[in-house]
């Protein structure tokens, strides 16, 4: 895994267009400095923006066609949980926190159904499924995850604490507690929006949610071998 350069991508939340022009992006940037490319979606394709099921769609070709690493969210976690239980505080969780606007995606798609399960395609809750919470690349120190760890048991944190931590413990990687686990790590992450839409790098973590669906750019984290971060970023 070494060798490639990475590009991980912040939280898309169904902003469709500004996915495929900042792919678009990275296309050009990776034949520019003839590398070879590896995407990450570090979580949240889905919910709030216009078009949740074209972002799915390109997604799974992507992992399919170029072997991209896609992570889960919080957001894919929240609409699996209502498309697997019929209670209703979970449905309304989801659709208060952007899934009225997924739903919105696939019925254009499918047809307007009774129940919004049946327009959802089964081929992508089964993908969503076995999606991974976080990936390494232990060579490099590399973490890619989609909220963030929690640096005092890392790498041995629950999938839940990877999706939703918000947790100052994480945030604060200054005062992160001294443990050869941790050491040498950065953390590549998205779902808590910059206050100002543009990405935050620190020594031990990197933010790429630069509020695509508020406004703000669609971001992604250039990573060579040997370099420092850059940004690449489509409004």
């Amino acid at each position: 895994m070494s060798e490639h350069t990475y590009y991980a991508i912040g939280d898309v939340h169904g902003e469709l267009a500004k996915l495929d022009e900042l792919l678009r992006l990275i296309r050009e940037d990776a034949m520019r400095r003839n590398v070879e490319r590896r995407i990450v979606f570090l979580g949240d394709l889905v919910d709030r923006g216009p078009d949740s099921r074209g972002v799915i769609e390109r997604a799974m070709h992507l992992a399919q066609s170029e072997n991209a690493i896609v992570l889960k969210g919080n957001h894919e976690q929240l609409m699996l949980h209502a498309y697997a239980n019929r209670e209703s505080v979970g449905i309304y969780w989801w659709a208060e926190n952007g899934g009225d606007e997924t739903i919105t995606s696939y019925m254009m798609a499918n047809g307007v159904k009774d129940d919004f399960r049946d327009a959802i395609d089964v081929a992508h809750i089964e993908w969503l499924r076995q999606l991974p919470a976080m990936v390494r690349d232990e060579e490099r120190g590399l973490v890619f995850v989609h909220g963030g760890i929690d640096p005092a048991v890392f790498p041995a944190c629950s999938d839940e604490l990877r999706m939703w931590t918000r947790s100052g413990k994480f945030f604060k990687s200054e005062r992160w507690p001294e443990r050869a686990e941790t050491k040498n790590i950065i953390v590549i992450h998205g779902h808590t929006p910059t206050a100002d839409f543009k990405p935050e790098a620190q020594r031990r973590r990197i933010n790429v949610d630069t509020g695509a669906c508020f406004g703000g750019p669609l971001t992604a984290a250039v990573l060579a071998p040997g370099e420092g971060p850059r940004f690449l970023r489509a409004a």
